[in-house]
């Protein structure tokens, strides 16, 4: 299923994949509210879709947007409140880059009437397509899985000190997933040894994987959120990088194998 917000294409097995951030798009009239940087969506998930295009033949479902994050953010809560407090954040509507600078011409910040319009024309068709197809996989395996793929910057000191973790896995501090299955995915992480590995550290799942992560309704969420330097060029044109992104897809496909093959406990 195609629309001008989204691309769902419907798999057969209980597992949907959502990439919130890999859209790049900017309308127009959005273009010209931004600074002339803006218009590049440096802050993409770069290449999520073809990163992840093999768990179509594991017979995931897979959801993607096409709007840039700058139009709005699909993994923010729509009353826009911090998902992690205490540290600097951007927002349903992000005013700034993820290095701090402002995105927006001087006055030409997004006023809550309009933050309210994108989150009903951008936002909510999403959300719409995404609890209908969890509905869709539950109804017929009796439960469903949901794996929330990001991306970002490895280095961005307004957001995190450091070299940030190569591979973050987030499940709400177990909340969004069960025990077992986290486990699994844990065990994986720690059995290789070419990339770093945090497990509900400063990525513990963004809206997404805290709205819809619901075990005890039988819906199951993970959030992995990796560093363009696993598969990707981290500078501008922000090139798609096959001979390091062929290193890393394996163990994805291994960590989408493992929710595949794992079941809840009667």
């Amino acid at each position: 299923m195609t629309s001008n917000i989204y691309t769902l294409t419907p798999g057969s097995t209980p597992l949907l994949v959502s990439m919130p951030h890999v859209g790049s798009f900017i309308p127009d009239s959005i273009r010209a509210q931004l600074v002339d940087r803006a218009l590049v969506a440096e802050d993409t998930d770069w290449h999520m879709d073809k990163l992840y295009a093999f768990a179509a033949d594991l017979g995931a479902s897979m959801l993607v947007p096409r709007h840039s994050r700058y139009v709005v953010d699909l993994n923010r809560p729509p009353e826009n409140t911090p998902m992690y407090p205490g540290v600097n954040n951007t927002e349903l509507c992000p005013t700034r880059f993820f290095t701090g600078e402002p995105l927006y011409r001087e006055g030409l910040v997004p006023s809550e009437s309009e933050i309210a319009e994108r989150v009903a024309t951008y936002w909510q068709p999403y959300h719409l397509a995404l609890q209908h197809e969890l509905a869709r996989l539950k109804s017929i395996h009796g439960y469903a899985l949901l794996f929330d793929a990001h991306s970002i910057k490895s280095e961005l000191p307004w957001l995190f000190d450091g070299k940030l973790t190569d591979l973050n896995l987030g499940t709400v501090g177990g909340n969004a997933c069960a025990p077992d299955l986290r486990g699994s995915l844990v065990n994986i992480l720690g059995a290789q040894s070419n990339y770093t590995v945090a497990v509900d550290g400063r990525f513990k799942g963004g809206y997404i994987t805290r709205q819809y992560g619901q075990p005890s309704q039988g819906v199951h969420a993970v959030q992995l959120e990796m560093c363009w330097c696993t598969y990707m060029r981290e500078q501008a044109p922000y090139a798609w990088a096959p001979e390091i992104a062929g290193q890393v897809q394996p163990l994805l496909r291994q960590l989408l194998q493992a929710m595949l093959n794992w079941q809840p406990s009667v």
